[in-house]
């Protein structure tokens, strides 16, 4: 039962979430909607981590899996892709790497506040 009310709680956020994008006019997709409405319940306290912990531990512990059947399409249109393959991958890669090191970046930010003490 625990997993079924974590479950409706993802799925009532990604409906909102879904609402949103209808209502808003702006190409924004829903389920970024819905991903800012849940980190700001969970930023708030309306909702708290403990609600949905194991059915996002379990999501997150698919993901891989999820991604299976969109690369698998990809290689349907390799033709298409193969003459492009050097900037889609120089772009992969360099967009890759400064998410990595904004990431990197950011966090180390942010322990540095967390460890002074009148920060």
């Amino acid at each position: 039962m625990k997993y079924i009310k974590q479950i409706l709680i993802i799925v009532a956020f990604s409906l909102a979430g879904e609402l949103l994008a209808r209502v808003i006019p702006f190409p924004i997709p829903a389920a970024i909607y819905g991903f800012v409405l849940l980190f700001g319940a969970l930023l708030s306290g309306a909702l708290k981590p403990e609600h949905i912990q194991e059915t996002a531990d379990f999501l997150i512990g698919t993901m891989a899996v999820l991604f299976v059947p969109p690369a698998a399409s990809i290689l349907a249109y390799f033709g298409i892709l193969a003459p492009k393959l050097l900037p889609i991958l120089s772009v992969i890669c360099l967009s890759t790497f400064l998410v990595f090191a904004a990431g990197g970046l950011l966090t180390q930010l942010l322990r540095r506040g967390k460890e002074d003490p009148n920060g």
